[in-house]
């Protein structure tokens, strides 16, 4: 019995990429015209952890168990986001699948999401050192562990403070695409995966009708050209698709703050800080964008947190347990509520009332201290008039090994433009999908003419087949 044959395809995540910033993008343009495009129907919520998984799987967070970037973890009392193991992702992945049907099929994951100990080929992804003195240093990790060196050897170390941050910009998503132009040329697999998230920096600093933030859509489209003429020059298929699209916002909401004032978050402090403290909180949120999973202890106090929430400007819907699963989030992990924002509007985790008694992690970029997402980390306090001489010295005692904090975040909120989450109200502003075989989403398309995010694991697993 032979093996079929494997049409190899790579598959580029160009976050925040829509239709809108596409008029900007002259390569993926050609691509679309070339091929096919549609909208991508998004799941709540719209962010990259559970999108991917969906992606991935072809199931809802119902099924896979990816809630958000984080979630409260009830067995260890704490609040984890961005955790990287591929074990917590429930339901096959596309890559067992297309083993199933074709024994030997490769697959290369660069940046993805949970890509740790994941069972493909080759994985390239972002993993600081992080040293016994409290230091932090640029690296990735890599399986086969020997990839490491050979990437580092040719492209310098992985580039970790641009990857997010005040410096986030090109030159991450620069060293992830020629990372994955060595891949193809080197070890050919069937599937590549390839995360590139240079959009998303500008387009929250400033908001998608930015000009800065149509330069920076200009600047990924012709970082991926030579990218795009690889995968032309060996046969590939390409789909290029996003998670979400990014809308313009101007209102923080400060969820957990109006919690605590109803006197349902508690803190514990430690040299003068405030700590949340999630274990013994009668309610509080895990703010993810424009959603947060908001965790009860007592269903007692259901009827109190609803109300607290419901009065609160910037909140749009409060999902029960019916909402819940009307959306495809009805697991254990989510919140006995998850709160959706309202247009132009946001979730800070902001907790304490006075920012003098803000923990120390606050100003800093600390992604896996914080018990929510915080996108004031893309940008340095402009409230400090020394926070440029304070960033400086810092990196000096980088420079010649001695512990450092790079205290530059500010505590105001009010810098960010733009966000995402919630689903779109505009198919011009949510995700999309291309691809560069005409007519291939035809099988696909929903009766609105989108691609359903459930069925992206199932076009990739056709777009791999020969024709």
């Amino acid at each position: 019995m032979t093996t079929p044959r494997v049409q190899p395809l790579l598959v580029l995540d160009v976050v925040g990429l829509t239709p809108a910033l596409l008029t900007h993008m002259p390569r993926l343009r050609a691509l679309a015209s070339g091929g096919t495009s549609a909208p991508l129907r998004t799941i709540l919520p719209a962010v990259t952890c559970a999108a991917q998984s969906t992606f991935l799987t072809g199931k809802l967070p119902t099924d896979h168990g990816i809630v958000g970037n984080g979630w409260y973890f009830r067995e260890l009392g704490d609040v984890l986001l961005w955790r990287q193991h591929n074990a917590l992702v429930g339901g096959d992945k596309i890559w067992h699948t297309a083993r199933e049907r074709r024994p030997g099929y490769t697959v290369a994951n660069v940046c993805w999401w949970y890509a740790m100990g994941a069972d493909t080929d080759w994985t390239v992804t972002p993993r600081p050192i992080y040293y016994a003195d409290g230091r932090k240093e640029p690296d990735c990790y890599t399986r086969p562990p020997e990839l490491h060196d050979e990437l580092v050897d040719k492209l310098g170390e992985f580039p970790l403070f641009t990857f997010w941050g005040p410096r986030a910009g090109l030159t991450s998503s620069q060293w992830i695409i020629d990372a994955t132009r060595h891949l193809l040329h080197t070890r050919r697999p069937d599937l590549t995966l390839a995360y590139v998230p240079h959009l998303d920096y500008d387009l929250q600093r400033y908001g998608p009708d930015d000009p800065r933030s149509h330069a920076a859509a200009r600047e990924i489209d012709t970082a991926l050209g030579p990218l795009l003429d690889d995968a032309r020059e060996l046969g590939r298929r390409v789909v290029v698709l996003s998670e979400y699209g990014i809308t313009a916002v101007d209102r923080p909401v400060d969820i957990n703050r109006a919690l605590r004032r109803a006197g349902l978050v508690e803190v514990h402090t430690q040299d003068g800080m405030e700590y949340l403290d999630p274990a013994t909180s009668r309610a509080f949120a895990v703010a993810d964008h424009q959603l947060a999973h908001v965790y009860v202890r007592d269903p007692a106090d259901r009827a109190t947190v609803r109300e607290v929430l419901e009065e609160l400007p910037g909140v749009a819907e409060l999902l029960d347990e019916t909402g819940k699963k009307d959306h495809g989030l009805d697991h254990p992990r989510a919140g006995e509520f998850v709160a959706v924002a309202e247009p132009r509007s946001w979730f800070t985790y902001y907790y304490w009332l006075d920012d003098e008694r803000a923990p120390d992690f606050a100003r800093l970029v600390e992604i896996h201290r914080k018990p929510g997402y915080d996108p004031v980390e893309l940008f340095m306090d402009p409230q400090d008039p020394y926070v440029k001489v304070r960033a400086a010295t810092a990196l000096a005692r980088k420079k010649i090994g001695m512990r450092y904090r790079m205290a530059v975040v500010p505590l105001d909120p009010s810098p960010i433009r733009g966000s995402h989450g919630r689903l779109p109200d505009r198919e011009e502003d949510g995700p999309m999908l291309i691809c560069s075989e005409p007519e291939a989403l035809d099988g696909v398309l929903d009766e609105g003419g989108g691609v359903p995010a459930t069925s992206v694991k199932d076009l990739l697993l056709d777009l791999s087949a020969p024709d």
